[in-house]
């Protein structure tokens, strides 16, 4: 199914791309999120999400260690790619709005990617407050690998 239609990006003004909104009425079936692209992961992106999220294990930013393990080289914690998805979503609603998130991870993030975060509205729940929307996720790298894959569920 092609998608002909892109969901507007309401910006509340400013640079704060947290700030946007997008009025969720207005939005259908099919439609597409504002894409979030990322800058090519660097080791100092990865070092620095090591301090973020208390994560320090030295395969992320320690080549000998990588290389000891069996990679070629060290590679992006899963969590820093679900965190991309997470900001494509508070991109577009507050994070207030969000009823559930969860990916699955697909393929390994190296120094060097650069990736891709898209989502799509797949459904639209009727209930008694009004209705949720589903959004069926996806991060590819450069060249089109799917790094992950996952379902947000936004509520109005």
């Amino acid at each position: 199914m092609k998608h002909s239609k892109q969901v507007q990006d309401l910006s509340l003004g400013g640079t704060n791309k947290a700030m946007r909104k997008v009025d969720l009425t207005t939005v259908a079936v099919g439609d597409e999120l504002p894409e979030l692209s990322k800058p090519a992961i660097t080791r100092t992106t990865l070092a620095y999400f090591c301090g973020a999220s208390n994560d320090h294990n030295p395969i992320h930013v320690d080549s000998d260690f990588a290389q000891a393990s069996g990679k070629d080289d060290v590679f992006a914690h899963g969590m820093l790619d679900m965190a991309y998805m997470g900001q494509l979503l508070t991109n577009w609603v507050p994070q207030s709005a969000i009823v559930s998130f969860g990916v699955k991870f697909g393929a390994i993030v190296y120094v060097g990617d650069e990736i891709t975060c898209r989502g799509v509205i797949s459904d639209r729940i009727e209930t008694d407050l009004g209705f949720n929307l589903v959004i069926k996720l996806k991060a590819t790298d450069q060249r089109g690998e799917v790094k992950l894959t996952g379902e947000a569920v936004i509520r109005q």
